[in-house]
């Protein structure tokens, strides 16, 4: 999904096949020689990251809405186990407009009460599969309702001083990063790649562990 798209609509899960859902079992032929400018870009203004010494920040932008974030989604979870044990990997949701900000602080209000590694994969199974948006609060509020979460709780987390101080940090670091589309990877503070660069996104993962690898000998 890019940013066009986006401006065409946020109301509902977009399915259209993209430049950066090219399918995942796609495979490279063959030993890749991955290159600046065509796949990956490197940042003109370098971002500040949040781990320690010796670690690696990657970051994967994402929309609950976006439906090639979807199916990478398993495939991006797989590969996190088993990536190196340097990198420090975590998930930062997207806003193109103010239409995506309830999706944001459902993903916060999540992380902050510790529900992610139960309901991440059920959000994207809930917009995808049931067709339920999650758009709005309301919607939001009617869903978790249901998903065993103290509802009160909640409500508290998701409208708290703390989730929008993450809503807006992310929403910098998207702008740092000058995302076009999801999914998509920021490596370092220094590198960005998706789908329309390294051709699919299991080729985006490659490239990942190329510019990590880059970043250790810098």
């Amino acid at each position: 999904m890019n940013r066009r798209e986006f401006s065409l609509t946020a109301t509902a899960p977009m399915l259209a096949a993209t430049a950066l859902g090219l399918p995942l079992a796609a495979q490279a032929q063959g030993p890749r020689q991955f290159k600046e400018g065509k796949d990956y870009a490197r940042l003109s203004k370098p971002v500040a990251t949040e781990v320690p010494a010796g670690k690696v920040e990657v970051i994967e932008f994402f929309w609950y809405s976006c439906g090639h974030c979807n199916s990478f989604e398993p495939t991006f979870e797989a590969w996190k186990k088993t990536a190196p044990q340097d990198l420090v990997i975590r998930r930062v949701p997207v806003a193109f407009n103010a239409s995506f900000v309830p999706q944001q602080k459902l993903y916060y209000a999540l992380e902050g009460l510790n529900k992610l590694p139960e309901l991440h994969a059920k959000v994207f199974r809930a917009i995808h599969v049931e067709r339920l948006p999650l758009n709005k609060d309301e919607l939001v509020f009617d869903w978790i309702a249901k998903q065993g979460v103290e509802l009160a709780k909640f409500k508290e987390t998701y409208s708290s001083f703390g989730v929008a101080n993450l809503v807006r940090k992310a929403t910098q670091l998207q702008n740092d990063y000058q995302v076009e589309g999801v999914p998509s990877m920021g490596i370092a503070g220094r590198f960005y790649t998706d789908g329309s660069m390294a051709g699919n996104m299991d080729s985006v993962l490659r490239v990942v562990e190329y510019l990590a690898g880059q970043a250790r000998r810098s």
